[in-house]
């Protein structure tokens, strides 16, 4: 779907003022771009430079960033309904339920109409073909759930909070699946596992074996474990599992699907749920062929709230991140991350991010004006005082650079960003579980499926040793048994030999002669008197 031009908007001219005229020549590309919005002069002054992204350099990833309450989501909604209209998929966490409005037209109004009409924005109402996911089916939309398998060690550590000994034992006890043909699809699985290592006297056995792992250590990550399952998490584990190629869908008529992840009560669990979404785009790595540079992306992915990611990670950890973002590039994907100050990315991920929408950032404390004036060393050089702008951006404006179409960044340019041409509100909850309930994804995942795996291998592992146990011992009982009835007929024998061997001496049969007179005589009174 080709997107109509916007005309100009009637503003002071180009040549008029000599920081329009530098920054139009920044932003006049020959290929397809996103339209961000009008270039500024002043707080009341607007000129008729358009600020745009191009189409190709997407997928050279991006930031947005801003105070609460500054317009980050709007700029989210801009952006994805832009690029779903240019035939791009757009992947997003919604995190607060705003973005599902993108699958409604939007209402116009006084203010949508000013705004529109004062960066030349020609707006019509327009909802976007949009499919909502929820993780292990927690919420309106399609379930996504992983295996235990594929989410792997270093991901789980790190929702867990353990630390590098942990983590390296819980490396090994993924190891110790593996070898052992324990698929490993829930939590229950992985429980089932630690249990058996630590319980058993054939697991303790076991457990040394692999090396490197102490019951102590096998203990922690049990109980942290028990936890982690205990906040409800063992949803997120299982079968079907979600295939992300799924994100990649276009419509009939081209347009690009927006995919939405609902993600409910993110404050209890964070760290969950900011790491299923670093799993959903190292799977999409791992998939997706090396492209090298194409005219559009494949797909843009947007980690809103993109802090919860890197809190309290590991190095290993942020190391994965930053290979990652570094490496998806060439496989046509684009990764923007959404955030309140700059400051949240780690510098190794930060220097990757090609395009920058700075909304207003607040310097009240010391530790603001820092970060304000970290944020201001990271943008290029211009005529602008930064700090001033970036500190009295209204809402919905913007301090904005990106990668030109040869790969060098722009001038900075203070802009009036477009109105979002979808509702600017969370979309009605029925019609969301209409749209759910009439996806054909709906089929493919919302089944639970429970098939055998570590914890079933495991439980009919430990009752053939029972039952091989009890034969053990019923065989010894028996032999016991046996034993002691040799003896006894052994004792009898004997006996009987000793018998016999009495009754047929000579001093027995010479008794029994003398005792047989004796009893004669007794009876017939012939005895001498």
């Amino acid at each position: 779907m080709t997107q109509t031009p916007d005309p100009a908007p009637a503003s002071p001219s180009v040549e008029a003022d000599p920081v329009a005229s530098a920054v139009a020549s920044g932003y006049a590309f020959e290929g397809a771009a996103l339209e961000l919005g009008g270039l500024m002069l002043s707080t009341d002054e607007l000129s008729d430079v358009r600020i745009r992204i191009p189409l190709a350099m997407l997928n050279r990833h991006g930031l947005v960033a801003g105070a609460t309450g500054t317009g980050k989501t709007k700029t989210l909604q801009l952006l994805t309904e832009q690029l779903s209209a240019q035939g791009v998929p757009v992947f997003a966490a919604d995190i607060k339920g705003d973005l599902s409005g993108l699958s409604v037209p939007g209402e116009g109004g006084e203010k949508v109409t000013a705004r529109a009409a004062s960066v030349g924005q020609q707006w019509i109402a327009t909802g976007f073909p949009t499919e909502f996911y929820a993780i292990g089916g927690q919420g309106i939309g399609i379930p996504v759930r992983v295996t235990m398998s594929a989410f792997g060690p270093t991901l789980l550590a790190k929702v867990l909070g353990l630390n590098d000994t942990q983590e390296s034992s819980l490396g090994l006890v993924f190891y110790y699946c593996d070898q052992a043909g324990l698929p490993l699809l829930d939590l229950a699985d992985l429980r089932a596992v630690l249990q058996y290592l630590t319980g058993d006297a054939q697991g303790k056995a076991e457990l040394k074996s692999i090396g490197g792992v102490s019951s102590q250590t096998a203990g922690v990550i049990l109980r942290e474990l028990i936890a982690f399952e205990a906040h409800g998490a063992d949803a997120f584990f299982g079968e079907p599992e979600f295939e992300t190629k799924e994100f990649l869908r276009t419509t009939e008529d081209g347009r690009g699907i927006i995919s939405l992840l609902e993600l409910p009560n993110l404050q209890d669990r964070p760290a969950l749920f900011s790491t299923f979404l670093m799993w959903m785009l190292a799977d999409l790595f791992h998939d997706l062929p090396e492209e090298g540079d194409l005219d559009k992306p494949k797909l843009v992915f947007f980690f809103d709230e993109a802090h919860l990611l890197f809190n309290d990670a590991s190095e290993a950890f942020l190391d994965q991140i930053a290979q990652t973002v570094r490496l998806i590039r060439s496989k046509g994907v684009g990764v923007f991350f959404v955030t309140q100050s700059p400051t949240d990315v780690p510098d190794e991920v930060l220097a990757q991010l090609g395009s920058r929408i700075q909304h207003q950032l607040r310097a009240h404390t010391p530790n603001d004006a820092k970060a304000l004036k970290q944020t201001v060393n990271t943008y290029p050089s211009s005529s602008y005082d930064l700090g001033e702008v970036i500190t009295s951006l209204g809402i919905g404006e913007a301090v904005v650079t990106v990668m030109n179409e040869r790969g060098a960044p722009t001038p900075v340019a203070w802009t009036r960003l477009r109105a979002p041409e979808s509702l600017m509100d969370p979309a009605p909850s029925a019609d969301m579980e209409a749209a759910v309930r009439a996806s054909p994804l709906y089929a493919k995942y919302a089944e639970e499926v429970d098939r055998e795996s570590a914890r079933e291998k495991l439980a009919a592992k430990l009752e053939e040793g029972a039952r091989k146990a009890a034969e053990d011992a019923e065989v010894k009982d028996m032999a016991r048994e046996q034993k002691a009835e040799r003896v006894t007929r052994q004792s009898k024998k004997d006996d009987d030999g000793l018998v016999m061997d009495v009754v047929k001496s000579t001093a027995f049969k010479d008794f029994m002669r003398t005792a047989a007179r004796e009893v004669a005589r007794g009876m017939f009174k012939s005895g001498r008197r």
